[in-house]
């Protein structure tokens, strides 16, 4: 009998980043230079990096071989090196195919804490895996995680364009409080700054819990891993 795969919430470890970087170039193929994930989770102590992932117990057990990259030469290949080794992208692991691994990261969220707010940084999820509520889980463990440490607002940049993701944010209460023009560098689209100040009131609290039912009702339970 083939036992079903498990979802479940956990934070993001420097283990992950191959895989979340997988998910990142799904998510912004035209984005240079990759997040610099070893950097943010070693040293930003104001960094929170959550994913979302696939618990597969028929899977073979395999694991992940780190690959060095070749040094480049030259002047300019140093620095290429250098810049690399800061965004803890100078090993590239030769991963296993997506169904012969024991747990499959399918998104992840990035979220700084500073003094009263939260601010989400970065959020992606795999082609695969949209439109099945990995996505909104993902803010929804943010929203908690920003309840719980006492944040007043959470914040954000969006693409004017991204009509899916400003309904989500809509729909948990999110405001656009700004605007700014070519925000982003691939195309230079312009990008809404959103808010959610009412975080800790308590009538938040009731629709918030809400919206969360609905979300377990319609996709099931996401299970809280490691804090998350």
């Amino acid at each position: 009998m083939r036992i079903a795969t498990r979802r479940f919430v956990r934070r993001m470890t420097v283990a992950d980043i191959p895989q979340v970087l997988e998910v990142e170039r799904e998510s912004f193929p035209t984005m240079w230079p990759p997040t610099a994930f070893k950097r943010e989770l070693q040293q930003n102590r104001i960094a929170r990096y959550i994913l979302v992932a696939e618990h597969n117990p028929n899977a073979p057990i395999t694991e992940a071989m780190p690959t060095e990259i070749p040094r480049s030469t030259g002047p300019l290949g140093r620095v290429w090196d250098e810049l690399r080794s800061f965004l803890g992208t100078d090993t590239q692991p030769a991963l296993p195919p997506l169904d012969r691994r024991s747990e499959l990261v399918l998104g992840f969220l990035g979220v700084w804490l500073p003094a009263d707010e939260a601010h989400i940084v970065t959020f992606g999820v795999r082609d695969a895996y949209r439109r099945q509520g990995m996505g909104e889980q993902l803010l929804i463990s943010v929203i908690e995680l920003a309840r719980t440490s006492a944040k007043a607002t959470v914040t954000l940049e969006c693409r004017v364009s991204n009509e899916a993701a400003l309904a989500l944010y809509e729909k948990y209460g999110f405001e656009k409080v700004g605007l700014r023009p070519r925000y982003y560098s691939d195309d230079h689209e312009d990008a809404y700054v959103l808010s959610l100040g009412c975080l800790l009131t308590d009538k938040y609290q009731r629709s918030f819990e809400r919206l969360r039912e609905d979300h377990r009702r319609r996709w099931g339970d996401f299970e809280a891993e490691d804090g998350a």
